[in-house]
């Protein structure tokens, strides 16, 4: 997707999700939840981008969630379109930071911002791994730059 919204620049991974009726509560706004499950989407959107899933197939490390974050901006509310940028700000030996920024197509504004820390898993033997060079390439061909290689993602 072009991106055309100033406010996304600089995220290489844009989605668009329409916003639901059923995500809002009884305050007349979209839950808080839903803003978790529009990152997951972007993520899981980036993480196909990139291959991982194949790359876990192949070496059983793949992708976990350790941590997440959410400043809430504007309350979003149905009807409207959001589109969720995303996008990865560092990177260590076995995690990286993504951040996320949500834009309301209704409001023109950034309804929120967001982080989550990716800690890279071995699957087959329940424990951290270090990130396969091939996906370290593939994020920084996709974001454009290399990361400095710190020990603390």
């Amino acid at each position: 997707m072009q991106n055309t919204i100033p406010d996304l620049d600089g995220f290489p991974v844009i989605i668009e999700l329409p916003v639901q009726w059923g995500e809002m509560d009884a305050f007349q706004h979209v839950n808080n939840v839903a803003y978790f499950r529009y990152f997951e989407s972007a993520r899981i959107a980036y993480l196909e981008k990139i291959g991982h899933v194949e790359t876990m197939h192949t070496t059983g490390i793949g992708p976990i969630l350790a941590a997440a974050r959410c400043e809430f901006k504007r309350p979003l509310t149905y009807p409207d379109k959001i589109f969720v940028g995303i996008r990865v700000s560092n990177m260590g030996t076995d995690r990286f930071t993504m951040q996320f920024r949500i834009f309301s197509q209704k409001l023109q504004k950034i309804a929120a911002e967001g982080d989550g820390v990716i800690v890279s898993y071995n699957y087959r033997e329940r424990r951290r791994a270090p990130i396969p060079d091939e996906v370290r390439q593939r994020i920084e061909e996709l974001e454009g730059r290399t990361f400095p290689l710190s020990h603390h993602g």
